[in-house]
């Protein structure tokens, strides 16, 4: 295999399970009818977007994707990465890679690092004590490597999806239920601060991880997803370690930085107009793409360029997303072209 061009996507299948099975509260889930709008959907954009490798968010059911990549055309395209446990009970994060790019088998990281810890007595004597307990990824990440090209090293690929910004729900905590008339009004507030601190554990077990594997090595990484948070958080900030965007003909690169492509794309546009999701009439980036050095345009370590960004996110604009069958997401696309670096002679 010894392709040119390197595409990858990354792609919230908003809830994409078998018709007729639950979905969080709703027992009856997808009519017959929905179902077959979000399969036909789903398949018009990996037709639209093919992409070398796709990373998929909310899949519910292994059958469910292979419908769609059926639909698409590009079943015997792709080697699908779905885990055992894709049967309809619980969101998974799943992949797909053009056949022959992928290299071993695919593994999900459901537990964080043993050795990651989060607590602290504080930088002075006013700062109080915290403890952050958890211990593991609300949506397991999955983890493989894809080899593009022969004379490459393999690139490691990680797909994430993180806690939501949206309020956890408190009211069946004891502590909740014990003095209702206080946390009542609380419950938005300490809700919206359990769903941060779980989505800035997640961010800095992963970030945990990859520092582990890139420092001092030339590993190429991807990592993609819905972090469910915008291109400057600080959960975005803890995973790619705020790296410095080079111009003109500087060059360098960080060891463990991840560089987005959202800020890759800016430097080429004339104006911002990236957005992934809409809520409330907000419009913010939640989905992306980052990229080690080895796929940063001014990196003397490059083996790849970045050559550019596309987003479909015109369904967005459409609250409904059960009467077309969309996500509510946008789906995003990064084109690389292999072209290294020139070597200082």
């Amino acid at each position: 295999m010894n392709l040119k061009e390197l595409s990858i996507a990354t792609f919230n299948l908003y809830n994409l399970n078998e018709a007729g099975l639950a979905l969080y509260t709703n027992p009856e889930g997808w009519t017959p009818q929905q179902y077959e709008l979000k399969i036909n959907w789903i398949a018009r954009q990996l037709h639209t977007l093919k992409s070398t490798v796709f990373g998929f968010q909310e899949l519910w059911h292994a059958e469910s994707l292979k419908k769609a990549f059926v639909a698409a055309g590009l079943d015997d395209e792709y080697d699908l990465l779905t885990p055992p446990d894709a049967t309809g009970r619980k969101i998974v994060c799943a992949a797909a890679v053009q056949k022959g790019v992928l290299s071993g088998a695919p593994e999900w990281i459901a537990a964080f690092p043993d050795k990651m810890v989060l607590r602290s007595t504080g930088d002075d004597p006013q700062t109080p004590d915290i403890s952050v307990n958890i211990q593991g990824f609300s949506r397991p990440v999955v983890r493989f490597r894809i080899k593009p090209r022969d004379t490459s090293p393999e690139i490691h690929v990680y797909v994430c999806h993180f806690k939501s910004k949206g309020p956890t729900k408190v009211f069946t905590e004891a502590w909740f239920k014990a003095d209702k008339a206080t946390y009542t009004r609380q419950a938005t507030a300490l809700g919206a601060a359990l769903s941060t601190i779980r989505r800035t554990a997640e961010a800095t077990a992963l970030r945990f991880i990859l520092t582990e594997q890139m420092k001092n090595t030339d590993t190429p990484v991807i990592v993609i997803g819905d972090i469910n948070d915008g291109q400057h958080s600080n959960t975005a900030n803890i995973l790619t370690e705020q790296p410095r965007f080079l111009v003109g003909d500087s060059v360098g690169g960080g060891d463990v930085a991840l560089y987005t492509a959202q800020t890759l794309q800016e430097y080429r546009d004339t104006r911002d107009v990236y957005y992934t999701h809409v809520h409330q009439d907000v419009r913010e980036s939640l989905d992306h793409i980052l990229v080690s050095r080895e796929l940063y345009d001014n990196s003397d370590n490059r083996i790849w360029l970045f050559d550019g960004l596309a987003i479909n996110n015109d369904h967005l604009n459409f609250e409904d997303h059960k009467v077309d069958g969309s996500t509510d997401h946008g789906v995003v696309r990064a084109l690389f072209k292999h072209k290294p670096a020139k070597k200082p002679a």
